[in-house]
Formats: C-alpha cells, structure tokens, sequence
C-alpha cells in the first residue's frame, strides 16, 4: 500500500471535563502544536471530541491546529428527535469528525449495527469523517479478532455503501477488554491486529483511510508500536496537557525517525 506518512492522534475528552476545563485544555492543548513543526508539516494530524456543549468554543481556541468532532451523532439530519444531535448541524458549526460506535455506546445504550450502520451513512452524507470505533469483547487470537473487527466495518458501510457513498475514514481500533483497564493490549498483539486491520481497510476504502489503536493508550505506547499503526485515540491518557505533550513528542520522534520535513506544507522525503 502507498500510505502517505501522517501519524494521526485523537483525543475524547469524554463526559469528564468542565466547560472551564475544557477551555484551559484547549489552550494549552493549542500551544503544544503551535510550538510542534511536525504538526505545522501536516505530518502529525490531531483530533479533539469533546463534550457537545464545549464543541463551538474548543473549535475556536483549536482553529486550524486541530479537527474538532462530535462523540456521537444521530442517523437523521433534522426532525423530532429530541435530545439527539444533528450530523447537519454538527457540519455547520464547523465540526468535520463524528466518533460512531464506541464501546460504551454499545453497551451501555445498546447500540445496535444498523443504528452504526445509519449514523455512518449519516456522517459521510454531511462530510464528516467518521472515527468508527471496532473491537472484541474478550481477548483472543489474532486471526478471530481482526475477523470481527472487520465484519463490524462491513455493517457500519452497509447503507452507505447501498447509496453508493464513500468518505473518508478513520477506523479506531479498541479492544473491548482494555477499554479503562491499567494496562493496554501488549504492542505485539496491537500491532498484528492493527497491521492486518490495514490490509482490508485498505481493500474497502482505499490508501487514506487510517487503522489507529485505542483502548488504554498512552505515553510510551506509540514509541512501542512505531509504524505499525497510523497513531493513537487516546482518553484518560491524555487528559493532562503534560501528557499530552510526552504523546505528542513521542510522535514527532517517530516522524523524524522516517522522514525529515523540507518545510511547512510540502511532501516528506527520506530521511
């Protein structure tokens, strides 16, 4: 496969912060990557999904440094759905990412495949790019997991697919198991999965779409895992800017182990 050297990191902010944190966050989280030329180079993508009320002003303070998304989003664009939140809207204020699936959506608002399937189909129709969230309830072996996993992308792209849309993708791959656990997935079984993850990937949605790892990722991680994934979609992790920056740094040595930037803007070439 013809990859294009980016690394990518997202970061859910969950339902654990303060309007006011969230804020400070932001701004500590957007002077990390002004300060970072990787990020300047387009070589290092970052992505922010906070909760929905900070989403206007995290979109503010993160301008052009970040993408900022939704941590969920609803199947239909406008209607009498009360509570839920429309991919159209989203768009308008500016959001251009939508987290679908996530593990705890499944199980804890029994999330079903068609309602994925729905909210993905959703999100391309409006330009947003879904981070869809794939991964086993139980630990096993590497063949069965990356099966399922893409079994659950297949679901997700069914009505897409029928309406013969396509978008871009970010598929975030989170073991069930390791989802707030200590301790993430050991790197050897991160990377087989997320390696293979690729390949078909790749086979559905072509060369752009990425393959990143969740599920207890933090510092240290990337380092360990090196190439073999496209980043990180982090949570608890990251929710210190401290954090944060050993992350961000930790991939920026990644990059700077691959390819040297000519300047801001431009191609990457050999290192």
């Amino acid at each position: 496969m013809n990859r294009q050297p980016v690394v990518t990191l997202g970061v859910s902010l969950k339902m654990y912060f303060s309007y006011q944190r969230t804020l400070d966050w932001c701004r500590a989280i957007a002077a990390q990557l002004d300060a970072e030329p990787w990020v300047r180079s387009g070589h290092i993508q970052v992505f922010v999904i906070p909760s929905f009320p900070m989403l206007a002003a995290a979109r503010e303070i993160l301008g052009s440094r970040a993408r900022v998304g939704a941590q969920d989003v609803f199947w239909e664009d406008h209607g009498a759905y009360t509570g839920e939140v429309s991919p159209a809207v989203l768009r308008e204020l500016g959001c251009d990412i939508a987290e679908i699936g996530h593990a705890e959506r499944r199980r804890l608002f029994a999330e079903s495949e068609q309602q994925i399937a729905a909210k993905t189909h959703a999100a391309w129709r409006n330009g947003l790019t879904p981070v869809l969230c794939v991964g086993e309830a139980q630990h096993g072996l590497v063949p069965d997991t990356v099966a399922l996993c893409l079994a659950q992308l297949d679901s997700a792209l069914a009505q897409a697919r029928s309406a013969q849309l396509e978008g871009e993708l970010i598929l975030a791959y989170e073991p069930q198991w390791a989802i707030g656990a200590a301790e993430p997935a050991t790197p050897q079984y991160i990377g087989d999965v997320c390696q293979a993850l690729r390949e078909g990937v790749a086979e559905r949605c072509g060369d752009s779409a990425r393959v990143i790892y969740g599920g207890s990722a933090g510092p240290g991680l990337l380092k360990r895992l090196g190439r073999r994934v496209d980043g990180l979609f982090l949570g608890r992790f990251a929710h210190e800017p401290a954090a944060f920056a050993t992350i961000l740094k930790e991939a920026a040595q990644l990059c700077a182990s691959v390819q040297t930037p000519i300047e801001e803007g431009s191609q990457w070439q050999s290192a």
